[in-house]
């Protein structure tokens, strides 16, 4: 009876053994981890570079003053719209009409001189060199009348064309020199916008620039929104500037609201199409040194770690150019938790499905 007891607590003691083992191995089937993958997504896209620029008026100058005088009225305001032609200051004319009128008093007394110098030659009184001596006097003073004329008018400024108006730097009363600065004014129909480009950038765009496309651009405001009107590039300068590396492009942009202004500041966005473009997520890819890899899973769900060549770069997504194939299942996740020959289990999802969660992705 003892022995059968033995044999008995034997028996369940492996019975319980074996049924631990099972367990232990059910647990572990349990705890193997399906990462998720998926397949590049190709697709027309667009990337856009993004420069600094500067904004200018197309029309942007300085009002100066053409004679000296006592400055008598201010007839605009800063910051007002002026109409081309628009009177905008009046400095005191007192000094320059009277210089006008003493040039159209000289101007009188050498006709007078003229006709009766010609009276007398024709009646062979006096030389042809004396009537063309008289002939050049009156010319003289006549073109003083023009001079004087000028000298007043320069006293009436005047609005070159339709423009803003910018600080007023003086003030009525005040006694202007000659060329003394009086403010800005600023054609803001249409605005010129600099930007420069590396070198690279310069030849890789240059390579498109034979299509109209390539030369329309976008400006993105300091608010960071997107102005509303497109721009043209018009212009690109003649050399590379030696100590930067860049040249300066000059785009075009019409302003018909009025909300540019001369001095602004935004930068510029030029759009470069990509037809069926291969797209993954950059919390995909890894880097080693300067090199970018992905993690592509094999039939037998082997890891190959793969290095690729990234052509641009959108918003959590990387443009790729070389080192993969459409069809190639490669490893979204747990890409820290991996090594290159591991063989792993794979969830495969639809890349489209994932797009909206990488905004929310956080390393």
């Amino acid at each position: 009876m003892k022995f059968s007891h033995y044999s008995l607590g034997l028996t369940v003691l492996a019975a319980a053994f074996t049924l631990s083992s099972c367990h232990e191995k059910h647990e572990h089937h349990t705890e193997e981890v399906a990462y998720q993958s998926a397949t590049p997504l190709v697709t027309d896209t667009v990337l856009s570079e993004e420069y600094v620029c500067q904004i200018h008026a197309s029309r942007h100058i300085e009002l100066r003053a053409l004679e000296k005088g006592y400055l008598q009225d201010i007839l605009v305001d800063e910051g007002q719209q002026v109409s081309k032609g628009q009177k905008m200051f009046q400095i005191v004319p007192k000094v320059y009409e009277a210089e006008l009128k003493r040039a159209e008093a000289e101007a009188r007394l050498a006709e007078i001189e003229y006709e009766n110098t010609k009276q007398l030659f024709e009646q062979n009184v006096v030389s042809s060199n004396q009537l063309a001596k008289a002939l050049a006097i009156k010319e003289r003073a006549l073109a003083e009348v023009d001079l004087a004329k000028t000298r007043l008018g320069f006293t009436s400024i005047h609005a070159p064309f339709t423009g803003m108006m910018d600080h007023l730097l003086v003030r009525e009363g005040s006694l202007l020199d000659e060329g003394e600065h009086l403010t800005t004014l600023s054609d803001n129909s249409k605005m010129w916008v600099y930007f420069n480009m590396p070198e690279s950038e310069y030849l890789k765009y240059m390579r498109h620039s034979h299509s109209q496309e390539s030369k329309i651009v976008r400006l993105r405001l300091a608010n960071g929104e997107v102005f509303s009107e497109p721009g043209v590039v018009e212009t690109i300068e003649g050399e590379f500037d030696h100590t930067t590396g860049n040249i300066e492009f000059r785009a075009s942009f019409p302003n018909p609201n009025g909300l540019l202004r001369h001095g602004e500041t935004g930068n510029i966005l030029i759009d470069s199409p990509f037809p069926q473009a291969m797209l993954i997520p950059q919390k995909a890819t890894f880097q080693i040194l300067d090199r970018r890899y992905v993690f592509v899973i094999g039939a037998n769900g082997e890891l190959e770690q793969r290095k690729i060549e990234v052509a641009g770069e959108l918003d959590h997504l990387f443009l790729i150019s070389d080192g993969l194939h459409e069809d190639e299942h490669i490893l979204i996740e747990g890409i820290r938790k991996v090594k290159n020959g591991e063989t792993v289990h794979e969830k495969l999802t639809d890349m489209r499905a994932l797009l909206p969660e990488l905004d929310l992705y956080t390393e």
